[in-house]
């Protein structure tokens, strides 16, 4: 159905246009603008006042004569063609193909913006999620259907990280199909180049949909395109009853797009200039994960923020920490020392680890092995923090098994290979080992029974061991 068409703009500033109020346009309605070269530019409704509309373009005002401009409200907000065909397909930010094929043949267009889903049909995450990384499988376990964002820095290796976890990632004991999207908002040329190529070298691309909003494009597309992913992940996760894990980086860019509109539209700026509808907003893409009782599939978060000068109170985290069910904080430190992936073992957290994890999920010594990890690895910070002061030549015998035990740790458990893909056994396996390294009596959150089982060099795992070679 057309929508009315009128003559004329009032004013334009930065990516907004206001045009004079004829008739009442909905909230986000999608806006065709014609300017007198006859170039299409497309917008959406964002404001309306007694006299003025809001519009608010994708592509930016450059070269608009005010005058000569023609405006049509299309009376539909702005929608992405889903299909099955979009999976391995690359799109801009406003869900258009741009990898040289034809569009998907679909008739079904999805509102970017989605549907709110109702708390009562929501599922409790449960399900373990193996990304392959000792770091969170071990310690800071991923759940599907939960919200588990990466605080990184400028010049850390997120980017890799996210990658690993894309090749990676799989839902264990499970025959459902799993896919992958993934949405780049202000990434520079070469880091999309950098998923692009390893998608494809790797083959992961089969079932990944990526949606790439660079450097170059304009700042309001930076804002549609996590809308067109989730869009897209919702129709895989509920329609086709998929896992999906949905990667978005860099939430920072995508926020600052936000200031720097809300700054055009003259709006009262809140902490460090940013909207105070920063916390409603970033909610609003966040709670489009999870799980729903009517469908078999689910939607997983993994968004990445750079935290400027790595400042985690800063609003993007501190606001995003409120939102999601905990974080994985890379440590600059770390990096430093060549550990890769630098995951800060203290500051990060699953919050839901707790109920996808233990016998039938994981393993049945998985909760005791990551309490008595987490509390050994805060108790060597303070030792460090001793030798500082007094030196290490004059610590304790037992704060040198701590300072030896925090060193393997940060290199045998943290540390790992770009393509190392460890089974939740494996890494369970290499905290035994290290845990061997401490006094015994210090291990006060794991059971008899299960150190009696696991620990290296105790009767049942000597007796066990030589079985199996003897079986051989």
């Amino acid at each position: 159905m057309r929508g009315l068409v009128q003559k004329g703009l009032l004013k334009a500033e930065g990516p907004i246009v206001f045009m004079r109020k004829r008739h009442d346009p909905g909230y986000l309605e999608l806006v065709r603008l014609v300017d007198r070269d006859g170039n299409e530019r497309l917008g959406r409704v964002i404001d309306i006042s007694e006299t003025a509309v809001c519009v608010q373009l994708f592509t930016g005002t450059a070269g608009i004569d005010l005058a000569s401009s023609t405006v049509e409200t299309l009376e539909r907000p702005l929608e992405l063609r889903v299909g099955k065909d979009m999976i391995g397909r690359i799109h801009d930010g406003l869900g258009r193909p741009i990898d040289g094929y034809p569009e998907p043949v679909s008739s079904e267009l999805r509102d970017i913006n989605g549907l709110a889903i109702n708390p009562s049909a929501r599922v409790y995450p449960r399900d373990f999620i193996q990304t392959g990384v000792s770091a969170i499988d071990g310690l800071n376990t991923l759940i599907r259907g939960q919200k588990l964002p990466i605080f990184s820095g400028n010049g850390l290796p997120h980017d890799r990280l996210a990658a690993q976890i894309v090749r990676q990632a799989k839902v264990r004991g499970s025959d459902q199909p799993f896919a992958i999207v993934f949405a780049g908002m202000g990434i520079k040329y070469d880091v999309a180049r950098y998923f692009i190529d390893m998608f494809e070298h790797t083959g992961t691309i089969s079932h990944v949909v990526m949606f790439l909003s660079l450097a170059s494009s304009s700042s309001i597309e930076r804002l549609v395109t996590p809308r067109c992913a989730l869009t897209a992940a919702e129709y895989l996760a509920y329609d086709l009853g998929m896992h999906v894990l949905v990667i978005m980086t860099d939430m920072t860019n995508y926020c600052e797009a936000l200031r720097e509109v809300s700054a055009a539209r003259n709006e009262v700026p809140s902490r460090k200039g940013y909207p105070g509808y920063l916390y409603s907003d970033l909610a609003s893409l966040y709670e489009r994960a999870g799980r729903i009782d009517s469908s078999p599939g689910s939607i997983t978060q993994m968004p990445i923020l750079s935290m400027p000068n790595d400042d985690i109170s800063h609003p993007i985290p501190d606001l995003s920490g409120y939102i999601t069910e905990g974080q994985i904080v890379l440590d600059r430190e770390l990096y430093q020392r060549g550990v890769y992936p630098p995951v800060a073992g203290l500051p990060s957290l699953s919050r839901l680890m707790k109920d996808g994890i233990g016998e039938g999920m994981t393993r049945e010594d998985h909760r005791e092995v990551a309490a008595q990890l987490f509390a050994a690895y805060a108790y060597v910070r303070a030792v460090r923090d001793l030798a500082a002061i007094i030196g290490e030549e004059e610590l304790s015998p037992r704060d040198r098994k701590y300072m030896a035990f925090g060193n393997a740790f940060e290199q045998k458990f943290l540390a790992q290979g770009e393509h190392d893909d460890r089974s939740i056994e494996q890494t369970l396996d290499i905290g035994w080992s290290l845990l061997a390294m401490l006094p015994r009596e210090d291990l006060v959150r794991i059971p008899e029974a299960l150190m009696a089982r696991y620990m290296p060099g105790s009767a049942e795992q000597t007796e066990g061991q030589t079985a199996g070679a003897g079986g051989a």
